[in-house]
């Protein structure tokens, strides 16, 4: 049942220079009563990125402002606590990403819209009568991709959420589970029959994948060679040693691995070969996967989740035939939608390690929204998501809204 909205309005947006806004840190008591944009009716005020048509971020997002009624039914208001910036969601609304939410006027725009963003921590605000798993102040994340998390509040079905135990959690180390360490953390599981002392090759180390993958593989016994973009000087020795630090066992670049002598390199680390290599992890694609892909052992497993560079695998036939590799995808959204209890049990696991201290958080860079923040401070951020070498994870951090 879609939620009843009140008249709204688009408000009036003032270009201003951007600058970073102090915003207050949640906390898991979050005091419901500081909400200041909530009516004497009960309607709560959001605010929403929206797009009418897919197109470039900046060409195409707006600041939309709406009202929420009370719930009823089995309906959940809730206000976001943190939002991060993937670029699965900026494909979406490119209009590249096979899942995509449906465009309405469900939030009163002036023409059919949707809203992005796949990931959240989400508070209840409230809830309906016939609402039975939740309430006010549960923390929640989507169950499935394409609920739209880049907004202030929002009203669903209560099983549009997942409920999740908050205790010794942040929102951002909540907001950020379902995509890149559950991503890790099946690909390591589910591909390739790994035991402790087994080795696995990796691209886009630093990323929020395989970051996720040098930890787990620590905590499992693997070794790992992981491959991350060249950095010159004291930038790329800083890498090098943070990715050591997380548990990769040898750490190269993205032009070392394209070197003739990469192989002997590999012999030399894995016991002269007799320790063959049994996975690779790709999110690169075109030459840097194939580079991958010639260090496995026979029988190995390439499972691709991303291609960043828009280049094709070329696969030679001597690969298939001779060293009986095989070449699969794996893409987390789906995986979670055909299997949701996994799923369910995956991020909980996952979030008893980081609540027990043994998993890290990745690098974010966090970006205030509150009630006052303008359209342009938050299309910077979202641009900044599609430029290379990042200092971290761009993740909307919510205030008072």
């Amino acid at each position: 049942m879609a939620p009843r909205l009140c008249s709204s309005f688009s408000p009036s947006i003032f270009t201003v220079p951007f600058r970073p806004r102090a915003t207050s840190s949640i906390k898991a008591d979050l005091p419901l009563d500081r909400r200041r944009h909530i009516s004497a009716y009960g309607y709560t005020q959001a605010k929403a990125l929206v797009y009418p048509k897919h197109g470039s971020p900046a060409d195409v997002l707006t600041l939309h402002t709406h009202s929420i009624s009370p719930p009823h039914s089995r309906l959940v208001t809730l206000r976001t606590a943190a939002a991060p910036l993937n670029p699965a969601d900026i494909n979406q609304i490119q209009g590249t990403y096979p899942i995509a939410p449906p465009f309405g006027q469900e939030l009163g725009t002036p023409q059919p819209s949707a809203v992005p963003g796949n990931e959240a921590c989400f508070e209840v605000l409230s809830a309906g009568s016939g609402c039975k798993s939740l309430s006010k102040g549960d923390w929640v994340i989507p169950a499935r991709t394409g609920l739209g998390t880049w907004r202030t509040h929002l009203q669903v079905e209560e099983d549009k959420v997942m409920k999740v135990n908050k205790d010794g959690l942040t929102v951002e180390q909540v907001a950020t589970v379902s995509v890149n360490p559950v991503t890790a953390y099946r690909m390591l599981k589910d591909f390739a029959p790994l035991k402790e002392g087994d080795w696995f090759i990796q691209n886009g180390a630093n990323s929020g994948v395989g970051r996720a993958a040098v930890q787990f593989a620590k905590m499992w016994g693997l070794n790992s060679i992981c491959v991350v973009r060249k950095r010159e000087g004291v930038a790329g020795e800083t890498l090098n040693k943070e990715m050591q630090e997380l548990g990769a066992t040898v750490v190269v670049n993205d032009e070392e691995i394209m070197d003739k002598g990469f192989g002997e390199r590999v012999k030399e680390w894995t016991n002269s070969g007799r320790e063959p290599i049994k996975l690779a992890l790709n999110c690169v694609g075109g030459d840097a996967a194939m580079a991958l892909a010639k260090t496995l052992g026979a029988g190995g497993t390439m499972v691709t989740y991303g291609a960043m560079s828009k280049s094709p695998l070329r696969v030679g036939a001597g690969m298939l035939i001779f060293k009986d590799l095989r070449f699969v995808g794996f893409w987390v959204s789906r995986w979670g939608d055909y299997f949701p209890d996994e799923k369910k049990k995956t991020i909980d696991e996952i979030l008893g390690l980081i609540r027990g201290g043994r998993f890290k958080d990745v690098p974010m860079v966090e970006v205030p929204w509150s009630y006052e923040t303008q359209k342009e401070d938050l299309l910077d951020a979202v641009q900044g998501t599609l430029e290379g070498f990042r200092k971290g994870k761009g993740i909307f951090k919510f205030g008072d809204t």
